[in-house]
């Protein structure tokens, strides 16, 4: 009995001494309930609206200031005329553009009656219908409150509006979210292994001593499984088109520019794993764990992130799926051109040079 007690203690002593072991036994699970719990949300926080108001009385500035004042919605710009309000959309910050008839106060006084028009994006179905919910129910206690002040009922009517995706069909927000997870983890998970696959099976003397550069073999790893990539994408957005009935509104020339560069992001920063992982196991956990969840959960693809903690909207930042479901979604939904997504494009080609430069860097110590 006291040998089987020693070997127990000696187990304990083990795991106490390995801090991985006991980060994947703590810190997993911690890490996980955290994004989950607050990541995981069907409410929206300061999500950004635009109101357009043609009569500019006391009424409309009222129920301006009633909304912005709300957690729910932040008064991201007055717009000015109908044709700004095409173009705040393109731009993907706003949500939702509020219009006020002109004389809505005089309506609402003489006729009892006026209307507020909510045009809504509705490129992720779920969001556009919380949106005008929240907005209808903050119009209906504004009526209430004046409705106790005056004698007569009058009534303020909203009018919604979906643009981008009328019909609500979810399918137009998970094609390209899937699209945007199979690239990423597919080709991070294919480069990820590459390297490691040569330690593994002692080729990578050869390469240690071969009078090929870093750079040239980073860049050898990854040609061959661009054009893989390459064609997986084209597979999805031809399935996505003929069989789901996904519209593409905007340049498929576009369209292939921006995916071959999300794919050339995604293979690269599998390569950084490869560089900093000794085996194919732990390439293949980093790859899974360490994109799978933040991926799905970050990226905007399922939840809205400008309803999440502050914390995690800033990590998102750092998460080039976000940017990638941003741009696709406003080529194939919005039908824009490279003026309104440049920034997008900027990061993700920022983010994959920082990813090849640190990988060769890693890979020029090994050659030290």
């Amino acid at each position: 009995m006291k040998r089987f007690t020693g070997f127990i203690k000696k187990e304990f002593y083990h795991i106490f001494r390995d801090t991985r072991s006991l980060f994947i036994l703590f810190g997993m699970p911690i890490a996980q309930v955290m994004l989950f719990g607050f990541a995981i949300t069907n409410e929206i926080n300061n999500v950004d609206i635009a109101f357009f108001d043609k009569s500019k009385d006391v009424t409309t500035q009222e129920i301006i200031n009633k909304i912005s004042a709300s957690k729910y919605f932040t008064n991201k710009q007055i717009i000015k005329n109908d044709k700004e309000i095409e173009t705040v959309f393109k731009k993907g910050k706003v949500k939702a553009v509020l219009i006020f008839d002109k004389d809505f106060s005089e309506k609402l006084t003489k006729e009892n009656k006026t209307t507020v028009q909510i045009i809504t994006d509705a490129t992720d179905p779920n969001t556009a219908n919380t949106i005008n919910n929240y907005l209808s129910s903050i119009l209906k206690n504004y009526q209430l409150v004046i409705n106790h002040q005056i004698k007569h009922s009058p009534q303020i009517n909203p009018e919604t509006r979906l643009i981008y995706n009328p019909e609500l069909k979810s399918v137009f927000t998970f094609v390209p979210g899937v699209m945007t997870v199979i690239l990423m983890l597919v080709s991070a998970m294919m480069t990820s292994i590459s390297i490691t696959r040569e330690k593994e099976m002692g080729t990578m003397e050869i390469l240690l001593v071969s009078p090929i550069k870093p750079f040239q073999v980073i860049l050898g790893k990854v040609f061959p499984y661009i054009f893989l990539s390459v064609i997986n994408a084209v597979v999805i957005v031809l399935l996505s088109i003929f069989i789901f009935k996904m519209p593409v509104e905007g340049s498929l020339f576009l369209l292939g520019f921006e995916s071959v560069l999300f794919i050339i992001n995604a293979l690269s920063l599998g390569i950084l794993i490869s560089t900093i992982s000794s085996t194919q196991q732990t390439a293949m956990m980093i790859s899974l764990m360490g994109l799978m969840l933040p991926v799905i959960l970050l990226s905007g693809f399922i939840f809205p992130i400008s309803s999440m903690p502050f914390p995690l909207q800033v990590i998102s930042h750092i998460i080039p799926a976000k940017w990638f479901i941003i741009i696709i979604k406003a080529i194939m939904l919005k039908g824009v051109g490279l003026s309104f997504i440049w920034k997008e494009t900027l990061i993700i080609l920022f983010m994959t040079l920082i990813f090849i430069t640190i990988s060769i860097k890693k890979y020029k110590i090994r050659l030290e």
